[in-house]
């Protein structure tokens, strides 16, 4: 066989895998994830959350590692394919805790989702029943 043809096999062949890498990927990203954690009981005036993942994901480019992350000292060394645990595992939720931010009055999905969109000027950020549901 040719080297040419050979090149072409093998840009073909790596194209195939990459392709096929990227959907298993993409299958793993639920389309959405509802954030109803405990700090929606009690008195919390709003309800939970309905996150569109995939749409963040997929359509708006944001990279997994700007929200999951897994600190070693100031730096993030999460990568994608990493288990992925709940806030509630390494936040606290009624004080801060060093440079982990608080999950209760929504102090931590506040600073990560508002304060996103806010910077791009896209997305809700104003009004807490853009993305709150009405508690039952």
């Amino acid at each position: 066989m040719p080297k040419k043809a050979w090149l072409t096999a093998l840009v073909i062949a790596l194209a195939g895998v990459f392709l096929a890498a990227g959907l298993l990927i993409a299958a793993d990203i639920p389309e959405e994830i509802v954030i109803n954690d405990k700090v929606y009981e009690g008195n919390h005036k709003k309800g939970p959350v309905t996150f569109t993942h995939a749409k963040h994901s997929k359509e708006h480019g944001i990279k997994c590692d700007q929200c999951h992350h897994k600190y070693e000292g100031d730096k993030n060394v999460w990568k994608e394919g990493d288990p992925v645990e709940k806030c509630s595992a390494c936040h606290p939720y009624d004080k801060n805790d060093g440079k982990k931010l608080k999950m209760a009055s929504g102090t931590l999905f506040h600073k990560q989702c508002r304060d996103c969109h806010k910077e791009l000027k896209k997305g809700p950020y104003k009004k807490c029943d853009e993305c709150h549901a009405e508690k039952s």
